[in-house]
């Protein structure tokens, strides 16, 4: 007998999803600019950061089905970036 087939996410999850990652892709890249500059009299500058580690609360088949539908690229080592629109 062969394992059942996996629901596939709901589109509430995938919406649920892409919410946590950009929010978390915001979060990474305030926290970087804020690091760049050291003084107290520079301005912090732009993050470089354009792929991160998605949350881990939801399983990988939301992140391969965002990608498959073009909102997520996925980067390697386990990281994916924002499709710009």
């Amino acid at each position: 007998m062969s394992a059942p087939e996996p629901t596939p996410p709901t589109k509430e999850e995938l919406k649920g999803a892409l919410k946590a990652f950009k929010k978390r892709l915001k979060l990474t890249r305030l926290d970087d600019e804020s690091r760049l500059g050291g003084g107290h009299l520079t301005k912090g500058g732009n993050s470089g950061i354009v792929a991160i580690m998605p949350p881990n609360q939801y399983p990988q088949a939301v992140w391969d089905e965002l990608v498959k539908q073009g909102k997520l690229k996925y980067s390697g080592d386990g990281t994916y970036r924002l499709v710009e629109e």
